[in-house]
């Protein structure tokens, strides 16, 4: 998401970065460049116009002017302004701390609002706390069977009524939540149309009924401007108390990220970034600002690697690889907790300096299950002592991970010539190694 508006933000403060002098011509047609790229990334016209403004008013101030490095102060400036639109600081869902605690989930049709009940039950459940999938939408055909599905994957309990309208199902899964001492109940109501005013007042219903503690609007980001107003419009009816941007990893322009708290005064509390159940992160408006601007989100990356990983298993993996101890199941592990922080080239893109670098790269993570493949077609003993693996061992790894045998050699040697490299380096070296970053390339694979 926003690779357009990045790039083309890029191209306009490169041009101010390398101006021998500002000047307020200068900075006005910047300005304007910018704000036409907004409005090409769907962004409401009133909000960049007043973001513009603002922008500008600090940047033809004297002190931008006078600076030493005034190209990059306007960097600042545009960074804090795109924080200021996006909410100005993290603003985190209602905590878990009642037994029972209410989440109400609204929407339009196919916006996400089922799989965005089961991901927060699963960031709920991982904090050792009960919750509670209740199936309200009793108009979708399969509705049900699709929440039950996904209640049963993350293993969480899910709670339905058949013949019963919406309203009192959610009553009774609230009772049900109190005689079971279940920490927080999720109601995933059907989509609707935020004109269809007999919906709406079923949802007014459920609201007077249940007393949320938390009323989340599900907004689709690929909609653009039409999120914008269907949160204008479902505010208006319920008061929603937080907005959740859906399907952040598509191929969305950026603008209901970019209108909604401006336009609505609703913040964005949660934003959903892939199709999996763990794909859900707490919305940070420097982090996504910081992301717009090219700069990336090591906090963010560094967070996903303390959720996924075994600090204490790669510390001790660090050691095994200092000491040519470091084999292939030792290898094999450590993908399968990269593999758990989700897809790579959204990782590098966390970097600062890498997602820019890499922007025009398609990282090829097919060359990474070829390797876990023929990895898997080894012996226990094969793994734990390569140096035993000749040709006839070759051939059947190969055939038995579906690769050729020289995909098996180059595996091999890249493997021996990362056991060599660091066997003849000091251990002072990576005294300075992150933690959980394990050193080794395996990139041309």
């Amino acid at each position: 998401m926003f690779e357009n508006l990045s790039d083309k933000l890029e191209v306009v403060l490169k041009k101010l970065r390398g101006a021998g002098k500002l000047t307020e011509k200068n900075i006005k047609d910047s300005m304007r460049e910018i704000r036409r790229s907004l409005l090409e990334a769907d962004v409401n016209y009133k909000v960049a116009r007043d973001f513009i403004k603002a922008v500008e008013q600090k940047a033809i101030g004297a002190e931008v002017l006078q600076s030493i490095d005034p190209g990059q102060l306007i960097v600042k400036i545009v960074h804090d302004e795109l924080v200021a639109l996006l909410g100005g600081k993290n603003e985190p869902v209602a905590p878990v701390d009642k037994s029972p605690t209410v989440y109400m989930v609204c929407g339009l049709q196919g916006s996400g609002k089922t799989t965005l009940t089961a991901k927060i039950a699963l960031s709920v459940k991982r904090k050792n706390k009960k919750a509670l999938m209740v199936a309200a939408d009793t108009y979708r055909p399969a509705a049900v069977k699709q929440l039950q599905v996904l209640a049963d994957q993350i293993a969480v309990e899910h709670f339905s009524l058949e013949g019963k309208k919406p309203p009192e199902i959610c009553r009774e899964a609230v009772k049900y939540a109190e005689k079971n001492f279940i920490d927080l109940v999720l109601l995933d109501t059907a989509g609707r149309l935020h004109i269809d005013d007999e919906l709406m007042t079923e949802l007014e219903d459920i609201k007077a009924q249940v007393d949320p503690h938390e009323l989340l609007l599900v907004t689709d980001a690929m909609t653009g401007q039409d999120a914008v107003k269907v949160a204008q419009e479902f505010h208006g009816r319920l008061g929603i108390t937080g907005v959740v941007l859906s399907k952040l990893d598509g191929d969305a322009r950026g603008g209901a990220a970019l209108s909604i708290r401006a336009v609505t005064g609703c913040p964005i509390k949660l934003a959903s970034t892939g199709e999996k159940v763990s794909d859900l992160e707490p919305f940070h408006p420097d982090r996504m600002a910081s992301r717009i601007l090219g700069m990336g989100d090591i906090v963010s990356l560094v967070e996903k690697a303390e959720e996924t990983i075994d600090m204490e298993q790669t510390k001790q993996m660090q050691e095994k690889l200092l000491k040519a101890q470091f084999n292939f199941e030792d290898f094999l592990e450590q993908m399968k907790q990269l593999k758990k922080m989700g897809p790579l080239d959204s990782l590098l893109g966390m970097i600062p300096g890498v997602g820019k670098a890499m922007k025009n790269v398609r990282v090829d993570e097919s060359a990474m299950e070829r390797m876990v493949a023929i990895i898997k077609s080894m012996t226990i003993e094969e793994r734990r002592s390569p140096t035993i693996i000749d040709g006839s061992r070759k051939k059947r790894i190969a055939l038995g991970s579906g690769n050729s045998v020289q995909a098996v050699n180059q595996l091999l040697k890249q493997f021996n010539a990362m056991q060599k490299m660091f066997h003849s380096m000091n251990k002072k070296k990576f005294r300075g190694l992150p933690k959980g970053m394990m050193p080794g390339n395996f990139g041309n694979f």
